[in-house]
């Protein structure tokens, strides 16, 4: 059996300097130097999550990182005066989007909500409030 004392999660950028601006600036999330040329994107609640500079970056297709939020009509609302855009995934029937972008699965518990957007190299992003997690 391996030892395993913890993990992080990471992912590619395509400029530091614009990432790290985004993740700690905008999204008011603390940052600090790591080694590679990267950063750490430290996660309220504990954990940290590692963006290091790839010159081919291709953004991810998938969500690369889950911000929970305690209401996703207020994170969205904020994100909006910030000119970020929630519109990531079309509305289906299978995921019905509102008019600002959020996904409310009537199958998921009462006050579930998840919208998605893109950091500046393309990355999808949400926020999400998880009704006992928020």
């Amino acid at each position: 059996m391996v030892e395993i004392v913890g993990s992080f999660s990471s992912f590619s950028v395509d400029d530091v300097q614009k990432a790290r601006d985004f993740y700690g600036g905008t999204l008011g999330l603390a940052v600090e130097e790591a080694m590679g040329g990267g950063f750490q994107i430290m996660i309220p609640g504990g954990g940290q999550v590692y963006a290091y500079p790839k010159a081919n970056h291709v953004p991810a297709t998938h969500t690369v990182l889950n911000l929970v939020v305690p209401n996703i009509d207020d994170a969205v609302g904020s994100l909006h005066e910030l000119g970020i855009r929630t519109d990531h995934y079309p509305s289906t029937e299978e995921m019905p989007l509102d008019e600002n972008g959020i996904l409310r699965d009537p199958n998921a518990p009462a006050g579930f909500g998840m919208a998605w957007f893109k950091d500046p190299a393309g990355n999808v992003l949400s926020v999400v409030t998880v009704p006992g997690r928020s």
